[in-house]
């Protein structure tokens, strides 16, 4: 393998991530993320001087030596201004937490001259056409779905790769693929989640194919222990820990507001119902980020004692990541539902996050029916049938 350069190592002291310099910004750029369908490159700027993008980028190459809870925590705090810049900003940090799992010459490649270099992904194999050749693969087709990818110099894409295990990813630099506008939709709208597409082969070498299973798979080689986590539960927690900001955005919206109701002033503290609804998704939301953290505590106190992960406990684990976006469209959808007449308007910001959170939904790693059913059963006994954990 080729060696690393080494970079000086952040210090250990104080937050590896500080956004909130940022936030303000976020806030004034959301809407204007809305109408382009996509973040706007002065929120994603701001978010790589916060050092978000470096959080997981290996120490040697510059990283910021991260937590996963203070990463967590940050995109809390994002999504609290905008969800769709705290969307990106976690889908596209995430990545250099696999990418340290591969081949130490593709982390070079990617981080040895910036370690604040953006990768975005789309890890659904369908479109895929692939092709095993001497030292690599050939690899064409098309991938939906890659967030914040208008942002990003190289892609992680998902394949099945003939004679490999059932799914791999390979890494793509920029010059090999085109961005297509297709991201024209209700909610999450500046994720700018479009079309990569790859119209004739390229090679991509072995050293930048990363076998999906070698993430979930309990990796004691690691020169630093963060790498030990399960990828499978850090990757979910990117997709869930937005809605978590942008319930309480939601909350502290309503607050605000519901005193000034265009059709029922008496509206407030005065309406039982209203107090109730206000107590319930409050309570929702502070249990989703608390167990959200809670979980990674343990997890990485599980790895700092060199302790493997059970099977059981990764699946109750990713169970409550999985629940997350769904406990917070109950906490929004009590909220929304007597937010009163200005919210039903297209300008109005309650209405944004009720898209937003729901669209979130839509993501497979946010449907916690399989996860609950896997989950369960393996409490009674049964063996695990989630390939992903």
């Amino acid at each position: 393998m080729a060696t690393i350069t080494s970079r000086a190592a952040p210090p250990e002291t104080g937050d590896a991530i500080d956004v909130g310099p940022c936030l303000d910004l976020i806030s004034r750029n959301a809407q204007a993320g809305r109408e382009a369908r996509q973040v706007p490159a002065a929120s994603v700027e701001a978010l790589r001087e916060a050092g978000l993008f470096r959080s997981f980028v290996p120490r040697g190459l510059g990283g910021a030596g991260a937590t996963p809870q203070q990463w967590l925590r940050a995109l809390i705090r994002i999504a609290e201004r905008d969800m769709s810049t705290a969307w990106i900003g976690g889908i596209i940090s995430v990545h250099a937490f696999q990418i340290a799992l591969m081949d130490r010459r593709a982390q070079q490649e990617v981080y040895g001259a910036d370690p604040d270099r953006r990768v975005s992904s789309s890890y659904n194999p369908v479109g895929a056409r692939t092709e095993v050749v001497e030292g690599g693969v050939m690899l064409h087709g098309r991938w939906g779905w890659s967030s914040g990818s208008g942002h990003c110099d190289w892609v992680l894409l998902g394949a099945i790769v003939e004679g490999r295990p059932l799914l791999q990813t390979l890494l793509v630099p920029r010059a090999d693929y085109a961005i297509e506008d297709s991201w024209r939709v209700m909610g999450l709208q500046g994720t700018g989640s479009n079309d990569i597409v790859i119209d004739r082969p390229v090679f991509v070498p072995d050293y930048r194919i990363h076998s999906q299973m070698d993430g979930y798979r309990r990796l004691h080689d690691q020169p630093d222990k963060l790498y030990g986590l399960p990828w499978g539960q850090v990757f979910t927690a990117t997709v869930a820990a937005p809605a978590i900001g942008a319930a309480r955005h939601a909350l502290a919206l309503f607050a605000e507001r519901i005193g000034s109701s265009s059709t029922d002033p008496s509206k407030g503290t005065g309406d039982p119902d209203i107090l109730r609804r206000v107590a319930e998704a409050r309570s929702l939301i502070d249990r989703a980020e608390a167990t959200l953290l809670r979980n990674f505590d343990g997890l990485m106190d599980a790895i700092a004692g060199d302790e493997d992960i059970s099977l059981l406990e990764r699946a109750r684990c990713r169970y409550e990541t999985g629940s997350t976006v769904v406990r917070m469209m109950e906490a929004v959808d009590l909220l929304f539902d007597v937010a009163g007449g200005r919210s039903v308007f297209l300008d109005s910001e309650i209405q944004a996050i009720w898209h937003d959170i729901h669209i979130a939904r839509a993501h497979v790693a946010n449907n916690p029916v399989p996860l609950a059913r896997n989950y369960g059963a393996m409490v009674l006994g049964g063996e695990n049938k989630d390939y992903f954990i």
